[in-house]
């Protein structure tokens, strides 16, 4: 009994991950799965008719091209513009992470600081990416004006 509960113990979170995991990969895949299926059948089409010596439709021309937009240009607001956005999201996981803290420490003291400190940490990430978007805007200004 106790090694049914000790294998059940691990499927739990391990079933957990795979969910999360196919969750956020999931879509992006079947996404991009029926567009490459797409993409080849009107290249087959392209071939079919290039073989027989007709000219291709321009609409199918229209749709081959449709999905290569040209990028944005790198430019200094751009950097601004995910720096703050990524420093609010920074800020935002370590007002969460504050939070919780608070929150559960009223309940569990250890069980609070581990839970905030995790979460608050984690905005780091975003935080200090954003921070080294602002750099780059400000390193870019400056080079600008020289």
């Amino acid at each position: 009994m106790d090694s049914l509960l000790a294998i059940l113990g691990l499927l739990v979170p391990l079933s957990g991950i795979f969910m999360i995991i196919a969750v956020v990969i999931g879509p992006v895949w079947i996404i991009n799965y029926f567009k490459a299926r797409d993409r080849a059948q009107l290249h087959e089409t392209l071939r079919i008719a290039y073989e027989k010596g007709q000219p291709p439709p321009p609409e199918l021309i229209e749709k081959l091209t449709a999905g290569n937009l040209p990028t944005l240009p790198e430019t200094p607001d751009r950097d601004l513009r995910r720096a703050v956005v990524l420093i609010a999201v920074g800020v935002g996981l370590a007002g969460l992470g504050v939070c919780l803290c608070y929150g559960i420490s009223l309940a569990d003291q250890t069980g609070g600081w581990i839970t905030g400190g995790a979460i608050a940490g984690a905005g780091a990430i975003p935080g200090m990416i954003g921070l080294a978007y602002l750099f780059l805007y400000l390193m870019k200004r400056v080079g600008r004006q020289v």
